[in-house]
């Protein structure tokens, strides 16, 4: 059964956010996919305008195993990194950024059928 493993940040700064994605987008999803085997996907979060800024890093992992061999082997240096870039910034986990993780089991994926 597919697993599911979201990283939420959430990040006061507009112009921090915004250069965050772009780390996001340029190399930490696919290093995290390339170190897990996993899918990824980035969810720039739509929120009141006058409220902090949220992105979703969302990765489907094969397993429930090959998300715990990611999190065991690779999980530990690509959370260094995120929070060297998010320092590199002038953020502080906890003060001006905050992070939060989920995980669970995927229970059914599915799509519309393709048009007629």
């Amino acid at each position: 059964m597919s697993f599911a493993y979201v990283v939420r940040i959430i990040i006061d700064d507009p112009s921090a956010f915004a250069a965050f994605v772009a780390w996001l987008r340029e190399r930490h999803v696919a290093d995290v996919c390339a170190a897990g085997r996993c899918a990824g996907e980035i969810v720039v979060v739509d929120v009141p305008k006058d409220a902090p800024r949220v992105v979703e890093a969302r990765y489907r992992f094969a397993s429930r195993e090959a998300f715990a061999a990611y999190e065991r082997d690779h999980a530990p240096r690509l959370r260094s990194d995120g929070i060297a870039e998010l320092a590199r910034l002038g953020l502080e986990p906890g003060r001006s950024a905050s992070l939060t993780r989920t995980t669970g089991p995927i229970v059914e994926i599915a799509a519309a059928p393709p048009p007629a």
